[in-house]
């Protein structure tokens, strides 16, 4: 279905299926006013919020989420995740599936080409004037060598896309964010980003252009393909994010609010977060000052010296007893032993001498009485004794007059 083609209105817009351009202009102009709008709103409520809770982890997490207007933000939360079930997630599914990635890729250059321009007074106002050259350089290259943004020549040059809008100018100027603040459509955001995206979108050269050469189509055409763009590169990631998150609107506030902070610090580390420990009702206590300087002259020789500081005392033990030495002798029975009096040195026995040694006695067995006359005489026996001997015993040869052999002890 090919467009419907109006007649041209007095006031110069063109119809495209029955919906008038000038509407979409009117709108874009309007979004200045739509911010602003917002902003005093979130002004005029601020002060019927909470105050911060006097419990410090409760306080610490209050500070942390920086969101007092959150029954209004979750309200806004819930219309915005309908208009992108219902518009704009079927058209970024669309968009991905009828383009390839290729030409996604090239339109995502061009637009990123014609909002250098922006980058670039931002970074003047900011006092970036290296950031400013090299945005400057990327939009002269890209848009000749680069034909008009298709393709990145800058980048392969060594000029690196640089990052810049208002609320970062405001950022920088120290202007502070305020609370967190869900915007109709545009989503998550603070007053102050509004404030510049709203600026951002007024006073853009190439917008200005537009409007002025009459060519509001051009603007427009440009402002939905961004939106398009932005919604598919996190396509992926709000469904997954929507899917296992408990929270999900808790989750894209922290999740946004540190890519935001990011952004504005460019990847520097956040500052340290306060301490949560403080009780902010105790009043300050005020700070001690710093002691007087020493004095530069010496002392007079009339000061009379201090007098020494007196020494410690010592430590006085108590000495300990001697031990009692028992008397000779038993006590009597059924009468206790008498104290002994304290030992002196001539009480003291001395040492008794060593023993000697006693020398061991050794018994010899007595010598087998002499054989009768006409008698045998015995046969030889091993020197050990017949119990110890080598050879088995035997019981046949037995003789009864053997006599037992005694061993020797020694004592």
């Amino acid at each position: 279905m090919s467009p419907v083609r109006g007649p041209a209105s007095p006031g110069g817009s063109i119809q495209f299926f029955g919906i008038s351009v000038r509407f979409f202009a009117i709108c874009r102009r309007g979004a200045m006013r739509c911010v602003i709008v917002s902003v005093v709103a979130a002004t005029v409520l601020l002060p019927g919020c909470a105050a911060p809770p006097s419990d410090p982890v409760a306080r610490a997490e209050f500070v942390k989420n920086n969101d007092p207007l959150e029954p209004l933000n979750r309200e806004i939360f819930d219309l915005n995740r309908l208009l992108d079930a219902v518009l704009m997630r079927p058209v970024a599914k669309a968009y991905v599936a009828l383009t390839p990635e290729e030409g996604r890729d090239a339109l995502r250059r061009v637009i990123n080409n014609l909002k250098e321009p922006t980058v670039f007074f931002n970074n003047v106002l900011q006092g970036e004037m290296e950031r400013a050259g090299i945005t400057l350089g990327r939009f002269a290259v890209n848009t000749t060598a680069g034909l008009g943004g298709l393709v990145d020549v800058a980048t392969k040059w060594g000029l690196e896309r640089q990052r810049g809008d208002f609320g970062q100018t405001l950022f920088v100027w120290g202007l502070p964010e305020g609370p967190y603040l869900i915007l109709p459509i545009l989503g998550p955001s603070n007053p102050r980003d509004a404030i510049g995206m709203g600026i951002d979108s007024y006073a853009d050269p190439m917008s200005l252009i537009s409007r002025f050469r009459g060519f509001e189509e051009v603007s427009i055409a440009r402002f939905v393909a961004d939106g398009v763009d932005q919604r598919v590169r996190v396509l992926d990631v709000l469904d997954g994010l929507e899917k296992n998150s408990l929270d999900f609107y808790a989750q894209l506030r922290s999740l946004s609010q540190q890519n935001r902070a990011a952004e504005l610090r460019r990847g520097a580390a956040p500052a340290t977060a306060p301490n949560f420990y403080d009780d902010p009702g105790k009043p300050q206590s005020p700070e001690p000052s710093s002691p007087p300087p020493a004095a530069a002259n010496p002392p007079s020789a009339t000061a009379k010296p201090a007098a020494p500081a007196a020494p410690p005392a010592p430590v006085v033990r108590s000495p300990r007893p001697p031990r009692p030495i028992p008397a000779a002798g038993r006590a009597p029975a059924g009468r206790p032993a008498a104290p002994s009096p304290a030992a002196t040195p001539s009480d003291i026995a001395p040492p008794a001498a060593p023993v000697p040694a006693v020398a061991p006695v050794i018994e010899k067995a007595p010598s087998p009485a002499p054989a009768a006359p006409g008698a045998a005489p015995p046969p030889a026996r091993p020197p050990f004794g017949p119990a110890m001997s080598l050879a088995p015993p035997d019981s046949s040869e037995a003789r009864p007059d053997a006599q037992p052999v005694r061993r020797t002890a020694v004592r």
